[in-house]
């Protein structure tokens, strides 16, 4: 399918000049890219105009979501059962479409806008299920559920996120064609031309009375990180510059195109951080920056960091005006409001003022048009979870992953080696060993004793991420262990150990620490960052250095998510695109029996100066 096909475009917009419009392709996106709103225009608020006239004000409400993740329902499909946490949160699109018509009923339908700020096509068993199992890509293949509940739940636009490229081109742009909103991204281009590959923006006019109608412009911003993250699928197909970059050079064209209103959807955070190192020179966590140096932005509906911002006020630095942020948390557990107040001043709107609020999807029920709408699906995929493939001797559980060396993430990297080591026979790698790498996902995974289903082993690895092969030498396979290590808190020989603050030092998440099998290490967390592995052996003999290694590795690290030293840039000599979940899987139903003695083994422990912590 070519890249630079646009829906939502008109054809110079295609080259950077023209105007979006809503529902180009499809009449069912809203011929509302110009919605009327008779009787908006008040002189509430006081005040008057020239020669003793009403001021004209209106009110504009812009909701938002993010990182969606393909959750539709509140419901968790791998424990089969209502989503729950300790903090009461409530999930899916039945509930924030619930919350989406109450602020509709409160506002005006008229006067509200609905966008999303990207990640929306993986994440779940519902999403895997029709992107691999019941393909949207097959000839006659369904709709992709998301789509469906987004376009009745009347999304105006949404932005790319990096996730969207996860199942590959072919099945992110069969998902905009089944989409009744553009797919935004003018950081998104084509590697050949540099040309736009997806809509940059969206402008939705809303008719005013008796007065100019309010233009209101949405920017697409994606991740620049999509480049590493699934350099296999777009390498040499698209391209991805920096927000601030993209930003500056078209929120200017949407001012001079009459835009009243202008709002960023960015599927970035806004911490200014990146997780990929020196490897791009763009900030994968670049919202706020974009807020602070880019002029003509009104508010930023933020995305990507799973974080929770109500709102963030960044003053711009060239026109001292503060631009209003918002991140709603992922999996639709919030809303974001903007409230917009207009002004109209000498012919043309003017915002007055920008605030911004988040609605709890936990405080209201599920919508039984979205839950009729999707009820088949969820039962089609709730069955296929539900299929048993094997049969565990005892249970498995991550609760103590993150700093014992469980046996069921030993269940990951036995799986990744012996996957590795048949793809290479007869090869000149064949006879290197295979080291492999694996990392504990979640803290509530478990495989209970007795039959296994696919539920069981979904849990354990969360993840479309597919393996790769690399080859390294002893002495950056101790680089590599050292960064990992960073990830424990430094404690004092003799002081107590609280599990519960000994994990995840400088904020680095728990998929971002890493067991690597094939050797045995310890890891003392007395020590400094980067003086902490000791007796590092390979069967039984101290590392070699100068030695070569398979690494058997998932593709996320394998690009260099995490920043985890020479990775990237080793040598690959191996990958493939079937999911390292389906790996497992095909494992345990060749076997039959899952018994850690197939595939447990003692690989590092924490000490603090040759004693064991644990």
């Amino acid at each position: 399918m070519p890249l630079n096909r646009r829906k939502f475009l008109t054809r110079s917009a295609a080259t950077g000049a023209g105007v979006a419009l809503a529902g180009a392709a499809a009449p069912a996106a809203r011929a509302a890219g110009s919605a009327e709103a008779a009787g908006s225009v008040a002189a509430a608020g006081g005040g008057e105009g020239g020669k003793g006239k009403p001021v004209k004000r209106y009110a504009l409400t812009v909701m938002g979501t993010t990182d969606l993740h393909g959750h539709v329902f509140n419901w968790d499909y791998f424990k089969d059962a209502e989503y729950e946490d300790g903090a009461g949160n409530a999930q899916g699109l039945a509930r924030v479409s619930t919350l989406v018509e109450q602020v509709r009923r409160e506002k005006g339908r008229h006067h509200t806008m609905l966008l999303d700020a990207g990640d929306t096509i993986q994440g779940t068993p519902l999403t895997y299920y029709y992107a691999k199992v019941d393909p949207i890509t097959a000839k006659g293949g369904p709709v992709h559920p998301m789509a469906r509940a987004m376009n009745a739940i009347g999304y105006d636009a949404v932005a790319l996120g990096n996730h969207e490229f996860n199942y590959g081109i072919e099945t992110l742009r069969k998902f905009e064609e089944q989409c009744r909103f553009p797919l935004l991204g003018a950081n998104a281009l084509d590697a050949k031309t540099l040309k736009p590959a997806f809509p940059p923006y969206f402008i939705k006019e809303f008719r005013v009375k008796g007065a100019p109608p309010v233009r209101v412009a949405v920017l697409g911003l994606t991740n620049p990180g999509i480049a590493i993250w699934d350099k296999a699928h777009v390498q040499g197909k698209l391209t991805f510059p920096g927000l601030e970059e993209q930003a500056a050079k078209w929120v200017p064209k949407l001012r001079s195109m009459g835009a009243d209103v202008v709002v960023v959807s960015a599927h970035s955070g806004s911490s200014g951080t990146s997780s990929y190192g020196d490897q791009l020179p763009y900030v994968e966590n670049a919202a706020a920056n974009v807020a602070r140096l880019v002029p003509g932005i009104d508010a930023i509906l933020v995305g990507h960091a799973h974080a929770e911002i109500e709102e963030l006020r960044v003053v711009n630095e060239e026109t001292g005006r503060e631009v209003v942020l918002s991140e709603p948390l992922c999996y639709a557990e919030r809303l974001t409001l903007f409230d917009f107040g207009l002004v109209l001043e000498r012919g043309r709107w003017r915002v007055e003022s920008v605030g911004a609020s988040l609605r709890d999807a936990a405080t209201v029920e599920d919508d039984p048009r979205i839950t009729r709408l999707l009820s088949d699906e969820h039962a089609e995929v709730v069955a296929y979870v539900h299929q048993v493939v094997g049969s565990a001797t005892v249970a498995l559980t991550t609760v103590e992953a993150r700093y014992k060396d469980a046996p069921i993430i030993d269940l990951i990297t036995k799986v990744q080696e012996d996957v590795v080591r048949a793809a290479l026979a007869g090869s000149e790698y064949a006879s290197l060993p295979v080291l492999s790498q694996g990392s504990p996902f979640s803290r509530t995974s478990e495989i209970p004793a007795g039959e296994v289903t696919i539920r069981d082993l979904s849990g354990l690895y969360v993840y479309d991420n597919t393996l790769v092969a690399k080859v390294m030498t002893g002495a950056q396979v101790r680089a590599y262990l050292e960064y990992s290590a960073g990830y424990f808190v430094r404690t004092a020989v003799g002081a107590p150990v609280d599990v519960a603050a000994l994990t995840n030092a400088g904020g680095r998440p728990d998929y971002n620490y890493d067991y690597v099998s094939g050797l045995r290490y310890d890891i003392d967390v007395a020590q400094p960052v980067g003086s902490r592995i000791r007796n590092v052996t390979v069967g039984g003999a101290p590392l070699d250095d100068a030695q070569e290694f398979v690494f058997a590795v998932n593709n996320y690290r394998a690009n260099g998510g995490g920043a985890f030293p020479h990775v990237a840039s080793a040598k690959e000599v191996w990958s493939e695109s079937t999911e390292i979940r389906t790996r497992i899987a095909e494992w345990v139903t060749a076997r039959g029996v899952l018994d850690p003695v197939q595939f447990a083994s003692v690989d590092w422990r924490l000490t603090r100066e040759g004693v064991p912590v644990f």
